[in-house]
């Protein structure tokens, strides 16, 4: 029971720091939105500015607006924004097609194909930044460079006190929630809400990896930005990064073309509020 109690706490600090984060949210309408028909599915994509293309990956139970609401004003002023709501997610219907982190990277280069992108810069955050580190492996040709937001390409990655949290999430936490009333603001059909919970509580709950050998095959320049206590295991951060090159003595080699970046004094959910520091982190490394 304590454990319980521990676990819906926890969830409900996670969604009063989410609500506080969409005070925020982003003031300007997309020149174009739509759905790509992908793998058997329909995927929602919002399309911002113009410029060189950037594709913007949500967390779990996300929305575009959520998760990226406050930077894309900034980011669409001299870049094409191409935000994607992912299975289920937002204005995405519910399906019962199985979820992993293949087919949700298939999906991404499948709106790229639709909206005739060759290649682009890819960020995500959280669910986002793993499904963005298979898109790399799967897809290399279509990605400039990659960013990765509080996130991992393997489960244990994870501290275990994050991988065991799942476990005792039920559907009806969220209830009454501001994740909620985002999902209920766009979802095609709202009684899917229950089934969608299931579903990404389960897919939550399958281990994952990408693989050591297929990061460290990665050929495109990847920017690691990290809350200092957001939840990441920093050892396995830091092989992450020395697999991508870096970790080294760059006063008597090469500066590595990727980079990590380690924010002081944020968690998982308040690293994705720092809008000035994302966005300049962002506006250095994809020149």
């Amino acid at each position: 029971m304590q454990n319980f109690l521990k676990t819906k706490s926890i969830l409900l600090i996670v969604i009063i720091v989410l609500t506080a984060s969409r005070s925020n949210g982003q003031q300007i309408k997309p020149s174009n939105s739509g759905y790509a028909p992908v793998n058997g599915i329909k995927v929602y994509y919002e399309v911002y500015g113009e410029g060189r293309p950037i594709v913007l990956l949500h967390g779990a139970f996300y929305t575009i607006d959520m998760n990226w609401g406050q930077l894309i004003p900034d980011l669409s002023k001299t870049r094409k924004v191409i935000a994607i709501e992912m299975q289920g997610h937002g204005h995405t219907p519910f399906s019962d097609r199985n979820l992993s982190m293949t087919t949700l990277a298939s999906d991404v280069e499948g709106v790229m194909d639709y909206l005739k992108i060759d290649s682009a810069d890819v960020v995500g955050y959280s669910m986002g930044g793993s499904v963005a580190y298979q898109f790399a492996v799967q897809s290399p040709k279509r990605l400039r460079k990659l960013v990765i937001i509080s996130s991992t390409y393997k489960s244990a990655g994870w501290l275990p006190i994050v991988n065991s949290a799942f476990k005792n999430f039920k559907p009806e936490f969220f209830d009454n929630t501001p994740i909620k009333t985002g999902y209920d603001a766009v979802a095609p059909d709202k009684t899917k809400w229950t089934s969608f919970l299931k579903q990404m509580l389960d897919f939550a709950k399958v281990p994952f990896n990408v693989g050591d050998s297929n990061i460290a095959k990665i050929t495109a320049p990847v920017l690691i930005i990290s809350g200092d206590n957001d939840g990441l295991d920093k050892t396995e951060l830091m092989k992450t990064y020395q697999l991508l090159g870096g970790g080294v003595a760059a006063d008597l080699q090469p500066m590595p073309k990727s980079h990590l970046a380690i924010v002081p004094s944020q968690g998982h959910v308040s690293l994705m509020m720092q809008t000035k520091i994302i966005l300049g982190y962002l506006n250095d490394f994809l020149k």
